[in-house]
């Protein structure tokens, strides 16, 4: 019983990465239509300079995902985390006051604008980093049996960010005036995100490195010290023998070491997570919400209703991933968003506007929390195998972070040029979501990580 409080509380730790991901992720939500009020149309600037700067942060995401492998394998896992926690603060910190140093209070410029998109790429590369490591952190220390529960936990944690800074942005907007919240409330909304920050990087240093890169590092005492902790002697004694017999030749190991297709699946599960939309409905959830019809405070609270579903969802996906599998939550998830995504487009087609819209809104999003949302990240933290793991991962969430930067940037000129089209396009790609699964993602419920090594040879 210890060992297994132990394991959760060192995964509740790693989680907190996952927290920031999505605290940080979702804080534009509450403050982009106040940025482009104080930032972009102030200056006269176009649709286009407010979708760019709105998804600014995931230009620092792509880049976190793409060094999170050379970091992970350079300072460790536990170290990367404690990087990505310190570069939350500073984008807090500096996105919340970007005149700090260089520019006047009050009077907004393309350099204060610059500035503002500087730190919150800052704020990506901590995303970035974390969005990858997390997950890894913790299926390395995770038992197999009981992996994909704690490899989930990851993504309750991203939910439940974004719920608290929705209820954050709600408390600091409610009753107070819209010139208050387009000069001074956006910048406490990015404030917020100090205390998560400092909370993160203060308890990491209470957690150990993991097994695998401690091994990988020739550092076999600690390695078993701490499996012994997890699994007891005689479990540890055997996946030590499996980590050491899979960590050979290591250094001269390829990315496609063990062929394309295990690294053409991980891309694959990453982009098709961005392309179905996922992301526009948690970015511009009140700007969708406020298009339907809904008074700006009713919109911020429809969106707290949302993260609510979220988050309810994503428990449905923790509870039941060990036993039901992978696979057949994916396959299920991607039904349901298909469903959600094309009843959506054919309401906005007809410009039927009410709470049918929110009802789909919710099934969509429930549909995807409690299948794409987490089992993508199980997946990549357990589909490569170990020699490659560092390398594939990056690879995985760097073209993560790019599809969602396309989705994301382009959302606002797709919607001025059609809402039902925009919508019926994120339809689509659950359908192919749906059959990319079916066809070429393998069921990894109960493998080590050592046996994934099996399994791609």
């Amino acid at each position: 019983m210890n060992n297994k409080l132990y394991v959760v509380a060192v995964t509740f730790v790693a989680t907190l990465g996952g927290l920031l991901f999505g605290y940080d992720t979702a804080v534009i939500s509450g403050a982009e239509k106040s940025i482009q009020a104080y930032l972009i149309e102030s200056q006269g600037l176009s649709t286009w300079i407010h979708g760019l700067t709105t998804s600014s942060a995931l230009i620092g995401c792509i880049i976190g995902g793409l060094i999170s492998g050379i970091f992970a394998s350079k300072f460790g896992r536990k170290n990367t985390l404690f990087i990505a926690a310190v570069l939350f603060l500073l984008s807090a910190l500096g996105s919340g006051y970007p005149e700090f140093l260089f520019f006047q209070k009050g009077t907004p410029t393309m350099g204060l604008l610059l500035m503002f998109n500087f730190y919150r790429i800052i704020g990506g590369i901590g995303v970035g980093l974390a969005s990858a490591v997390t997950p890894m952190y913790i299926s390395e220390i995770a038992p197999a049996k009981i992996r994909g529960q704690l490899v989930s936990l990851n993504q309750f944690a991203i939910i439940f960010g974004m719920l608290v800074v929705y209820f954050v942005n709600w408390g600091i907007a409610n009753g107070q005036s819209l010139d208050w919240i387009n000069n001074i409330g956006w910048r406490w909304m990015f404030l917020s995100e100090t205390i998560p920050a400092v909370l993160f990087g203060v308890l990491l240093l209470f957690v150990p490195e993991t097994p695998r890169y401690l091994s990988l590092t020739n550092r076999d005492n600690e390695a078993l010290k701490i499996l012994t902790r997890i699994n007891g002697p005689k479990i540890a004694g055997e996946i030590m023998a499996d980590i050491k017999a899979s960590l050979q030749h290591h250094a001269s190991a390829k990315l496609f070491s063990f062929g394309r297709t295990v690294i053409w699946i991980g891309i694959l599960l990453s982009i098709f997570q961005q392309f179905v939309g996922i992301n526009v409905a948690l970015y511009y959830a009140p700007r969708i919400f406020e298009s339907m019809g809904a008074a700006k405070d009713a919109s911020m609270m429809q969106t707290v209703i949302m993260g609510l579903v979220n988050v309810i969802f994503t428990v449905v996906a923790i509870f039941t991933v060990d036993k039901w599998g992978r696979k057949p939550l994916l396959i299920v998830g991607s039904a349901g968003m298909a469903i959600g995504m094309f009843a959506i487009s054919a309401l906005a087609f007809n410009e039927i506007i009410g709470m049918g819209t929110l009802v789909f809104i919710i099934i969509y999003t429930a549909s995807f929390m409690m299948s794409w949302g987490p089992i993508t990240w199980v997946l990549i933290s357990e589909i490569f195998p170990n020699k490659v793991r560092g390398k594939a991962v990056a690879v995985a969430v760097a073209a993560q972070w790019a599809a969602n930067y396309f989705i994301s940037s382009t959302y606002p000129a797709m919607m001025e040029f059609s809402g039902g089209f925009t919508y019926g396009f994120y339809g689509l790609m659950s359908v192919l979501s749906l059959l990319f699964v079916w066809k070429m993602v393998p069921e990894t419920k109960g493998k080590t990580l050592e046996e994934m090594e099996q399994l791609w040879k």
